[in-house]
């Protein structure tokens, strides 16, 4: 959940640095099987791996409350920026539900899956905004044109939830259904607010200079956990104040976080000085699953990991040689949603894959 355009942003990081159904269980992990062709060797906790998409940037894929539709965005044919689809869970019944306005990023069922929200620029400007300036060396833009909606899954219907000068993204929601996540900048530092359904009650939560994003609940509701940046140093400071004050944010450095559901009893989980983002629960409460660049001392490779909630047990999941991000459990566990560049048509492609998960 990410950021503004995030699934092209890091699609884009890579590049520019490097260049479902169970079968049987009887093949060797050391090769792909022939009727596992997405797998790579290594990844033991992984089978039956199905590419959803095919081609253009799918990333963010995130599952309904009954498990079987997906919400993701997608610059895809004559699109210029994201916008948000549905699908069915074996990939068919591909339909654009946003606005095809401006550009949209971080979408999410609400309980009973007749609504949706998701973060759009469209009010501001029907038009893609421009690009984050280079000139900063590789930085994400917070756009302050994005703001939350609510629409019905079709995309009729459509209802701001929030309505500030600034950016407002990043929104998902607890799996209990009482609480949307979400990031913001109206206090002029990108920090994780929660608010109601219908987006009363807006709270803020992390208080802690830098970033503070992409936030998904616990499966019982009760802790969050986040991506941050943590600028300490006097340069990394300036660094970030000079950014920030134009709605920039280098993400070289991002650390996995969690806390309770209210924002007390905040814990930093990894502390690897590289770029970790992405973080979702394990159903069990105990494990987290999130992609880094961490074992790559270049930082163009980025694969998914798990770690326990203490910092300790680091599992690497998938061994890709560019880019696995997004992951998403099942709600037993049993099956893991995922973006990756493995085996696309394209450089830029990304698209959505689907796993059995092997303990």
């Amino acid at each position: 959940m990410q950021l503004s355009k995030q699934s092209k942003i890091l699609a884009f990081l890579v590049v520019i640095l490097s260049v479902v159904m169970p079968t049987a269980f009887n093949y060797s992990f050391s090769e792909p099987a022939l009727d596992d062709p997405f797998h790579i060797k290594g990844e033991k906790h992984l089978k039956n791996i199905k590419m959803l998409t095919d081609g253009g940037e799918n990333a963010e894929a995130y599952l309904s409350f009954n498990e079987k539709k997906l919400i993701y965005q997608a610059t895809t044919g004559d699109l210029k920026c994201d916008q948000i689809f549905t699908m069915n869970l074996n990939g068919s019944g591909k339909r654009m539900v946003s606005t095809g306005k401006g550009r949209t990023t971080c979408a999410y069922f609400l309980p009973g899956d007749t609504k949706i929200l998701y973060a759009s620029t469209h009010v501001v400007d029907s038009n893609c905004p421009p690009p984050p300036d280079r000139s900063k060396g590789y930085v994400w833009k917070l756009y302050n044109s994005f703001d939350i909606f609510l629409a019905n899954v079709d995309g009729s219907n459509l209802k701001r939830l929030t309505d500030t000068p600034s950016y407002d993204a990043e929104a998902t929601l607890s799996p209990i259904g009482d609480k949307i996540v979400f990031t913001s900048m109206r206090d002029n530092d990108p920090e994780i607010y929660t608010m109601n359904l219908d987006g009363s009650d807006q709270k803020r939560l992390t208080f802690l200079k830098g970033y503070d994003g992409g936030a998904f609940f616990s499966f019982d509701g009760s802790k969050i956990v986040f991506r941050a940046s943590r600028p300490k140093t006097e340069k990394e400071l300036k660094d970030y104040d000079d950014l920030v004050k134009n709605n920039l944010f280098r993400p070289t450095a991002l650390e996995i976080y969690i806390m309770d559901a209210d924002g007390k009893n905040m814990k930093q989980v990894t502390d690897f000085g590289k770029a970790s983002f992405a973080p979702f629960f394990h159903p069990d409460g105990k494990r987290i699953i999130f992609s880094s660049n961490v074992n790559d001392k270049k930082g163009r490779n980025f694969d998914l990991y798990t770690i326990n909630i203490d910092g300790t047990g680091l599992e690497q999941i998938t061994f890709n040689e560019t880019f696995d991000g997004f992951p998403m459990f099942t709600r037993d566990g049993r099956h893991l949603i995922f973006g990756s560049n493995r085996f696309n048509k394209k450089n830029s492609d990304t698209n959505i894959f689907t796993a059995e998960w092997i303990e």
